[in-house]
């Protein structure tokens, strides 16, 4: 199944997860635009990548936290591309400048939580959906167990942007539904390639670990390219019909209940 012809804006793409997309998305025949904040050399390593699929596209630099970035961000996308089929929101934003537990978050970590999550989303469709035509595709990057637990609680700032991101995605494929645009969350499991890089070595051995325990039934962390194929399964014609929906692409991770011990699920 091809997707030959369109045209797709991936926010965040330079590197791991966002990358991973705009790859498959690229076998599949989609020009995309490479969007970065910092890294230029790793996204015009993601295009050379991209190119050598067969497909082409562009980078540009914009900090989607930021309405004027995002304004132009648009923009360039109009001019290069003069339309856009497909709008991935994945940017993380600086996720280790708003770590913090509750007691100690301050407004301005919320806020820039907030900013790169929701109101990017929101600022992005708004501008997305003006460059689309019918049938478009709009598919947002969270992480549901953020949005639904207190564990973790260094992610209280970005556990509730996710959530606003989440309901909006709801709102959008409800507005959006009668012209065929459909709008849907994916939420990855723990993935190679991605933030856990950023985690000291011991604390990624750890996850790898606990994956293969069981916690993750298909026994492993996922990587870029299982998520890549969720949103590009999105992205076909033959999901027209799927839309408001939270997709976990998380090896089934997300069906395990923490109030049983591992042996007493697993049998």
């Amino acid at each position: 199944m091809t997707l030959s012809g369109k045209y797709a804006l991936v926010t965040g793409s330079s590197r791991g997860i966002g990358r991973g997309i705009a790859l498959k998305l690229a076998e599949k025949g989609v020009k995309v635009a490479i969007n970065y904040r910092l890294n230029e050399a790793a996204a015009q390593e993601t295009l050379d990548k991209v190119r050598e699929r067969g497909s082409d596209g562009f980078i540009i630099r914009a900090d989607v936290s930021r309405p004027e970035d995002n304004a132009r961000l648009f923009e360039q996308v109009k001019s290069e591309f003069g339309r856009l089929d497909i709008f991935v929101a994945n940017a993380l934003g600086d996720l280790f400048a708003v770590l913090a537990p509750p007691t100690e978050l301050k407004i301005e970590q919320w806020d820039k939580a907030q900013a790169s999550q929701g109101r990017a989303f929101l600022e992005g469709v708004q501008a997305a959906v003006r460059l689309m035509p019918d049938g478009g595709r709009i598919v947002a990057i969270t992480y549901t167990p953020g949005g639904g637990t207190g564990s973790w609680q260094a992610y209280a700032a970005q556990g509730p942007a996710k959530a606003a991101l989440e309901s909006l995605v709801r709102y959008f494929a409800v507005a959006l539904a009668k012209r065929g645009i459909t709008v849907n969350s994916v939420s990855p499991g723990l993935t190679e390639d991605s933030i856990i890089n950023a985690l000291p070595p011991a604390a990624q051995e750890m996850i790898r670990d606990w994956c293969a325990s069981g916690w993750t039934p298909m026994g492993r962390m996922g990587t870029t390219e299982d998520i890549g194929n969720a949103v590009a399964m999105l992205c076909l014609p033959e999901a027209s019909w799927v839309t408001g929906q939270a997709i976990a692409a998380d090896g089934g991770a997300s069906l395990m209940n923490s109030d049983f011990p591992l042996a007493i699920q697993l049998g």
